[in-house]
């Protein structure tokens, strides 16, 4: 089994992302921990809540970082655009909801839970790394006991999607996003080179509602407003399932290619949230900001049609065995 912290900003990915996980035969659900970025945290906390008691999560819900790790900068690319007023594609989701959340903070509860489980956590991050970023400057040490870190992020071989250097979850704190890189701990980094090739289309969500049950219903129901900015806004019929495919890279990275090196992200000026790798192999640098930091993995390459049978297999086809 695979021990899992969730690290999101619910988002209608993240929504599928969180279905997958809980649905997975192979993913013990740890704990979820909110971050601002696609709407306030107080947004991306409720959604949570909403979202546990919709589809009958039982993993602890710690409410995290509602700014960036640089009180001096802010975050000003709201992507309620993307996912909607109110993060989950304007479905009407209550003000409030009635659902316990851990009395921790979101980077406590990743320490404390780390430590109870050492070299057993993988932290899957999808959304800004805020909460990683906090964990990490209260407790060093965590960095030797994480199994895995896995984030959804960067723009490595194409452009970005909120500045054509810069991916949305690397701009929104690029300061905890290159602590992150920096930090020696394996961490694999699931960007736009993959993410935008595995597109799950209207009509495959179409199929997976008719295959399934009330809860796919819902996805795809908050998933229309998403669906809606695809087709307007980047001419495809359907969406990317970003934070899905990082998941998925948990249980299936013989779906993805993969290149090491150290990563590096753009803090300030034009290029502001870009990630940059110095490849472990090819051409040599010397004296720069890369010199003697941790490898990491960026994905660069993914098999997409074969992750979206994966995401539909743990959410429709395990639920139907299971019942």
């Amino acid at each position: 089994m695979h021990k899992v912290i969730f690290d999101t900003d619910p988002g209608v990915d993240d929504a599928m992302a969180l279905l997958f996980l809980h649905r997975h035969p192979e993913i013990e659900l740890l704990g979820v921990t909110t971050v601002f970025g696609n709407v306030g945290v107080d947004l991306t906390t409720r959604n949570a809540q909403f979202l546990h008691r919709e589809w009958e999560i039982t993993a602890p819900i710690a409410k995290g970082a509602g700014a960036t790790l640089d009180p001096a900068r802010t975050d000003d690319r709201a992507a309620s655009v993307v996912h909607g007023a109110d993060g989950l594609g304007n479905i009407g989701v209550p003000d409030v909801i009635d659902w316990p959340l851990d009395p921790r903070p979101a980077y406590q509860f990743i320490i404390d839970t780390v430590r109870e489980n050492p070299g057993e956590v993988t932290l899957i991050a999808v959304g800004r790394m805020t909460n990683l970023a906090l964990a990490v400057q209260a407790d060093p040490e965590i960095a030797g006991l994480v199994k895995e870190v896995i984030v959804m992020g960067g723009a490595f071989d194409v452009n970005g999607n909120v500045t054509p250097a810069a991916e949305a979850n690397i701009h929104g704190d690029p300061e905890a996003a290159d602590l992150i890189f920096i930090t020696p701990w394996k961490v694999t980094i699931v960007g736009l080179d993959v993410t935008m090739k595995t597109i799950m289309s209207s009509q495959y969500l179409a199929e997976m509602v008719a295959a399934g049950d009330k809860s796919v219903k819902l996805l795809s129901d908050l998933s229309q407003y998403y669906i809606d900015f695809y087709r307007n806004r980047v001419g495809i019929d359907g969406m990317a399932v970003h934070d899905s495919t990082a998941c998925v890279y948990l249980v299936r990275p013989d779906l993805f290619t993969i290149r090491s090196g150290p990563v590096r992200v753009v803090c300030g000026g034009l290029a502001d949230g870009e990630t940059i790798q110095a490849p472990d192999s090819g051409r040599k640098f010397l004296g720069t900001a890369w010199d003697g930091q941790p490898s990491q993995w960026a994905c660069t390459g993914v098999q997409a049609q074969s992750v979206l049978e994966v995401i539909r297999a743990a959410i429709v086809e395990q639920r139907a065995s299971a019942a």
